[in-house]
């Protein structure tokens, strides 16, 4: 599930192989703002199907002229950014106290 608010897209519940294609589908639908932040606090699961989805969100912000950073990665999907070092490739921002 996608929730939109304002410029925060807040991504819940688990993307695998399962559901990735449609979560990225769905996701694709929000790049119409200049600018878009991606909350993945919630996300229950993930597996490496999660970076193509990443991956995919930011090549179709980019080509719509939206800014898309992701702000709260649950630690296993930090590790599987660091795991295929595509750090440089994931705008990342902290989350606001």
């Amino acid at each position: 599930m996608i929730i939109c608010d304002d410029e925060k897209m807040i991504v819940q519940g688990p993307i695998t192989i399962d559901n990735v294609v449609d979560m990225t589908q769905r996701g694709k639908k929000f790049f119409d703002q200049p600018r878009r932040v991606v909350d993945l606090h919630v996300i229950t699961n993930v597996d490496s199907s999660v970076i193509s989805m990443m991956l995919e969100w930011l090549r179709a912000a980019r080509q719509q002229g939206c800014q898309l950073q992701f702000i709260n990665l649950p630690s296993n999907l930090e590790s599987l950014v660091q795991l295929y070092g595509i750090e440089e490739m994931i705008p990342t921002i902290e989350s606001p106290q």
